[in-house]
């Protein structure tokens, strides 16, 4: 439990380091934050793997749900527009992180019965 906690962990402080690059901007103390943001992210996802979660997996659920999370958070504090079609996409790429991850737990239960 606690490896997806810092999987989550690592996703929040990644999209707070890609919206605060965008407020830099125009406020150039908010690198301050992406610097914060992005250094949180890569040390929390270092945790990740740290206790076992293979890197396809944490990998791919850190990117897709780091793009929708900053695509929707971009839209909620910038007014940037998410249209249908960028929606469909990023349920399709959450939608493929899922199949890998469901993949990837098949592949790596042990067999039932007699060997």
């Amino acid at each position: 439990m606690i490896t997806w906690l810092f999987l989550g962990a690592a996703i929040v402080s990644e999209v707070t380091g890609s919206l605060a690059l965008k407020a830099a901007l125009d406020h150039p103390g908010w690198y301050a934050l992406v610097v914060i943001g992005y250094l949180a992210a890569f040390v929390l996802l270092d945790r990740v793997l740290r206790r076992g979660l293979p890197l396809g997996v944490a990998y791919g659920i850190w990117g897709a749900l780091g793009v929708a999370l900053t695509a929707v958070m971009s839209s909620v504090l910038f007014g940037e527009t998410v249209t249908v079609l960028m929606a469909v996409g990023m349920v399709l790429v959450i939608g493929g992180v899922l199949c890998i991850e469901l993949g990837s737990g098949a592949r790596t239960e042990k067999p039932v019965g007699p060997s």
